[in-house]
């Protein structure tokens, strides 16, 4: 019998251009970013300097990762782009940046954040659930954040929306210390 490894090289972190209104979403995000530099896994994501896309980045440079943003012309020109990273890819819209955050990562990661992270976040749930990849997801529930995104889940399964396999596509954690052993797992 074969024994597959999946080598993550690389995570998509989805996560908020804001900090958020709680301490702990900074602190968790930078966390993170600390624990991927240290394990040598490059941070693929949106290029913000700002909100918790900065925290991440930084954690990862500061621990002596490699960090690629992939940010629209449009915002980079507004100047939110972070200029201290590795490398930082300039795109025309949302849609280009998403789907190369996408290609280039192993896996992904969703922080808290905003209305732009819930719609990375169910369409990367969407293509897994199609088929179109079997990449890991995990969603870091710091303070709760992702309790209701689930239940409104298992409430589309329970009224018969979504298949009951759709709960299994993602996981779950609370901690940022979690999620690299949880990779490991799935």
């Amino acid at each position: 019998m074969l024994l597959k490894i999946m080598i993550i090289d690389s995570l998509c972190v989805f996560c908020g251009a804001s900090p958020g209104n709680k301490v702990i979403y900074r602190d968790a995000a930078t966390s993170f970013g600390t624990e991927l530099g240290r394990y040598g896994i490059r941070l693929i994501y949106g290029g913000g300097k700002s909100g918790l896309m900065g925290c991440v980045a930084d954690g990862v440079l500061k621990a002596g990762g490699e960090v690629t943003g992939i940010i629209p012309n449009y915002l980079n020109n507004r100047e939110l782009g972070h200029t201290r990273l590795t490398n930082l890819e300039i795109v025309n819209g949302m849609h280009e940046r998403k789907q190369r955050m996408f290609d280039l990562a192993d896996g992904i990661v969703a922080l808290p954040g905003g209305v732009g992270t819930l719609e990375e976040v169910l369409e990367i749930i969407t293509w897994k659930q199609l088929g179109m990849h079997n990449k890991p997801i995990i969603l870091l529930n710091s303070s709760g954040y992702w309790d209701h995104l689930n239940d409104l889940i298992l409430n589309s399964i329970a009224h018969g929306f979504a298949a009951p396999i759709t709960k299994d596509l993602y996981e779950m954690v609370a901690n940022p210390s979690e999620i690299i052993p949880t990779l490991r797992t799935i």
